[in-house]
């Protein structure tokens, strides 16, 4: 690829960027969402959350796991049962960090 190819592909993905995100900048008055919208909306940073995590999670090199000796599941099953017991973020992440440490760097699962 020469340099120019590179800049040119560069500048359109700008633009390509620019415009997507402000499209709801753009109009003078305010889009109308219907309320089946607005209510997915609620759960979309949930979703997204979730997309990026389960395959951390459950997958090694693009398959599932196959064995229940992967510090990751009980990291995950700790930090649930905590998360539903007090509803932190914090503690939540701290207690599936203190279970998956031991259990990655001690026992090497």
């Amino acid at each position: 690829m020469s340099p120019w190819e590179a800049v040119l592909t560069i500048a359109g993905l700008g633009v390509i960027t620019v415009l997507t995100r402000s499209f709801f900048l753009l109009p003078e008055r305010e889009l109308h969402l219907p309320g089946w919208v607005k209510r997915g909306l609620k759960y979309a940073p949930l979703a997204a959350l979730a997309a990026v995590i389960a395959p951390e999670v459950l997958m090694t090199q693009g398959e599932l796991i196959t064995t229940w000796r992967d510090a990751r599941i009980f990291g995950l099953a700790a930090a649930t049962a905590y998360y539903f017991w007090r509803r932190d973020i914090l503690g939540t992440i701290l207690v599936g960090m203190a279970l998956y440490l031991p259990l990655r760097l001690g026992l090497g699962w």
